[in-house]
């Protein structure tokens, strides 16, 4: 567990070692008066640029102090940093960050528990970790539920298709429903037909590990409804429209959307806010076989519409398309998607940057500010309703895909849009899921982007 690496300094028997902050403004005064500290760090070529590290020795040997190098209002990844900077000892020396405020004190935290994730399921783990003192003022029960939560969606991410199954997933929502107190179901295999789930059942079908609709309920049902919903496709092979390898490789990333709605879901129950939660996670595998759905089949849905397939590899919205209508159904303050749902998003956006569509300005703002507060951010694309005829069937009331090569992540929420109710707030989150280039505290695999940023508008609007 990444909070292993947190100690109480008050059970300490020795004092940890201090790491004082460093910026080029107050270099001078942190390295006083000595000559031998000046030209040590004169020696070292140390600036207090951001991430440079400077280990100061004692008189007697070993670790006096450190000083990190951070810009003047550092965010959590800036202090990410300072775990792989730090010296590693045997046993692991004890490190605590000096001179900070309550708000730094958060970052700091926040970003060595990041820091610290290592995905270990697979191979021995390794006990090259430095150990971290808590802070004075620091909200360790507000780290703890933020590091859980990203904590968990990476490791979901991260386990292979074989091992995370519909059912693995389903089985996980259903370990944190009990951590919680949360109520939870699941309907499963042909069961989603007799339940009026037919666009989940038909994309999972030809998958020989079933499909199914996990469903968390948690809080005071007369308190503010929030509603979650993840895409929970544990791997996508395509379909009948078969992915290249190249497309395949990473696809046990594609339940991302799923694993992203868990995390929130666990950190707004372990915050305890004052909302009557839902998380609806449809859990399928798209698979090919002699079953499985085809190109141009007209598939029923759950809101009634009809949706002709023009590509078995636009799946994500049709499992989304039933949970949504479902979602939509209770009329809740706010009903927030996540999904790996296109390229598109990606080429306009980048990898690491999801795109946010919201058919309410309120919402969006508040949603893209707790984003830069926290450094979680999203970017707001349109609704263009002019685009919504490029999603037209000539046969179907909806088409699955667009006609057009063009703004398909605008075109794929416009299909999502069809199944929620016009004055109904909505967000939808299109995310990659996945770090593909390591930095600080975000190792290469499984990410869940915009969670911080969910949690933190909640949290403002319902108390935290």
């Amino acid at each position: 567990m990444i909070l292993d690496t947190f100690v109480d300094a008050a059970q300490l028997e020795l004092r940890p070692i201090p790491v004082y902050p460093a910026t080029p403004d107050s270099l001078d005064a942190l390295l006083g008066e000595a000559p031998e500290s000046r030209a040590w760090a004169a020696a070292h070529g140390f600036e207090a640029k951001p991430a440079q590290c400077l280990v100061l020795p004692g008189p007697a040997g070993g670790v006096e102090r450190v000083l990190f190098g951070v810009p003047s209002d550092p965010t959590l990844w800036d202090w990410a940093a300072l775990v792989g900077a730090l010296p590693v000892s045997s046993p692991p020396a004890v490190f605590q960050l000096q001179q900070l405020d309550s708000r730094q004190a958060d970052r700091c935290c926040l970003g060595w528990a990041l820091a610290c994730y290592r995905f270990t399921r697979y191979k021995t783990p390794t006990s090259d970790l430095p150990r971290y003192a808590w802070p004075e003022g620091a909200n360790r029960e507000s780290v703890t539920r933020q590091a859980e939560a990203i904590a968990l969606a990476r490791d979901l991410v991260n386990t292979p298709a074989e091992d995370m199954g519909p059912e693995e997933l389903a089985g996980t929502i259903e370990g944190v429903a009990g951590r919680h107190g949360a109520h939870y179901t699941c309907i499963e295999g042909d069961d989603l037909l007799q339940q009026n789930y037919p666009c989940v059942h038909a994309v999972g079908r030809a998958a020989d590990r079933a499909p199914r609709l996990a469903d968390l309920t948690w809080g005071d049902p007369d308190a503010p409804k929030i509603t979650l919903v993840g895409k929970g496709v544990v791997f996508d092979s395509g379909g009948l429209d078969l992915k290249p390898s190249a497309g395949m490789k990473l696809m046990k990333k594609d339940m991302g959307g799923s694993a992203s709605a868990l995390a929130l879901a666990h950190a707004v129950m372990a915050a305890g806010l004052s909302v009557r939660l839902r998380l609806l996670v449809p859990c399928v595998e798209n698979a090919v076989s002699g079953n499985a759905f085809r190109p141009l089949d007209v598939l029923d849905s759950r809101k009634g519409k009809t949706v002709e397939v023009g590509n078995t590899d636009a799946e994500g919205r049709l499992v989304l398309c039933d949970a949504l209508a479902e979602a939509d159904g209770e009329d809740p303050d706010l009903i927030l998607d996540f999904a790996t749902l296109t390229g598109a998003a990606r080429v306009a956006l980048g990898t690491e940057l999801p795109a946010l569509f919201c058919n309410d300005d309120a919402w969006a703002d508040d949603y893209l500010g707790a984003g830069l507060a926290v450094t979680d951010p999203l970017w707001r694309l349109p609704l263009h309703r002019p685009y919504r005829r490029f999603i037209k069937s000539p046969v179907a009331d909806l088409n699955n895909i667009s006609s057009t090569p063009m703004g398909g992540a605008i075109t794929a929420a416009l299909f999502l849009q069809e199944f929620v109710s016009d004055g109904q707030a909505w967000a939808h989150v299109d995310t990659m899921g996945w770090i593909d280039s390591a930095q600080p505290g975000r190792p290469v695999g499984g990410e869940a982007f915009g969670v911080r940023a969910a949690l933190a508008m909640l949290e403002q609007r319902y108390g935290g």
